[in-house]
């Protein structure tokens, strides 16, 4: 109703509807004078014909939906230790020891005998507990998750932490080929015969040993040379895909060629595991590690780390005048 008329029977005036065809031309009437904002967005131009545009090619992070490739790498894990304090009967060797080791990153522990670094080394996949005079305090967080918590069977830990020792042990009457896939058996990792052969190739091509053994597979591996045990060995650690690789100076009964085999490899790995290496070798430590700790005993006191931090930062500017002291060769 009009807003100035007062009558009940009012009625508005119909205005009968103007209804157009999909195909007629609309009615030639004059448009208006609008603004030019306007009259472009009722009437646009009409486009132009264009060739086809081959796709854009994008820079990471200016996409917001990137597409998927092929292959994905694969998520890494982290491991840290939270204050752990170590003994053996009444002996304490470790106090109060806290250490983050990311994930992807080749991690050293270095410094003299005697200061906890293997002891902290088998804290981190269980193998402390194992000495019957040995006991520990703290924590062991593989991505957020306590290692130790009751919640947790001793061989999950061994399924995802594997371990790498100083000298290689192999079982000598085993074969090759069956070095590499004993370690299934012992962390109850089940795999099927057809794909056996598989796991053993690509665990041998990983430890980068394959070239090398594969015309002879069935033979013992207690044949092999030093350097290529101890790669048989992380083969074995690999085969059943940790999560984390330690090794206990790895190199320290092998000759020049074969450790700088093992340094190689250990480089190739360190993008599908995370490595921690216990090593007495300075040059070792700046050579394959991204980050390092260096652990420190007084006289009858347990063992401490002095510094840790970026491998190269604590070689040329360390921040603890002790740590200088040892990576300098003043003392260790």
């Amino acid at each position: 109703m009009p807003p100035h008329c007062d009558c009940e029977d009012y009625e508005p005036m119909s205005v009968p509807e103007r209804v157009f065809e999909p195909t007629q031309p609309l009615p030639a009437a004059p448009v208006p004078p609008q603004p030019q904002s306007w009259a472009a967005a009722v009437t646009p131009p009409p486009a132009e014909p264009v060739s086809p545009v081959p796709p854009v090619q994008f820079r990471a992070g200016e996409h917001p939906t990137p597409a998927p490739t092929a292959s994905a790498a694969p998520r890494l894990s982290g491991l840290e230790a939270r204050s752990i304090s170590a003994w053996f009967g009444d002996h304490k060797v470790l106090d109060r020891v806290s250490l983050d080791m990311p994930p992807g990153v080749i991690t050293s522990l270095i410094g003299p005998s005697g200061c906890g670094k293997s002891t902290f080394l088998r804290i981190l996949n269980r193998m402390h507990e194992l000495v019957p005079s040995a006991s520990l305090a703290g924590e062991v967080l593989l991505d957020g998750d306590d290692i130790y918590d009751r919640r947790h069977k001793l061989v999950d830990a061994r399924k995802k932490i594997g371990m790498v020792f100083q000298k290689p042990n192999p079982f000598p009457a085993m074969s090759i080929y069956d070095n590499v896939v004993a370690g299934l058996s012992l962390t109850g990792v089940k795999v099927d015969r057809d794909h056996r052969d598989e796991l053993v190739e690509t665990s041998l091509t990983r430890a980068g040993l394959w070239n090398e053994v594969k015309d002879r597979l069935r033979q013992p591996g207690g044949g092999l040379s030093g350097g290529q045990q101890q790669r048989l060995c992380i083969a074995r650690s690999l085969a059943v895909k940790p999560a984390i690789l330690l090794m206990d100076e790895p190199c320290s009964a092998l000759d020049p060629t074969s450790t700088r085999v093992i340094e190689e490899t250990m480089l190739e790995l360190r993008n599908e595991v995370t490595i921690v290496i216990v090593t007495h070798n300075m040059q070792q430590a700046q050579r394959v590690s991204q980050q390092c700790a260096f652990f420190l005993a007084a006289q009858g006191q347990p063992g401490v780390i002095v510094e840790h931090g970026d491998t190269d930062a604590m070689f040329s500017m360390p921040q603890d005048s002790r740590t200088n002291d040892y990576v300098t060769g003043r003392f260790g």
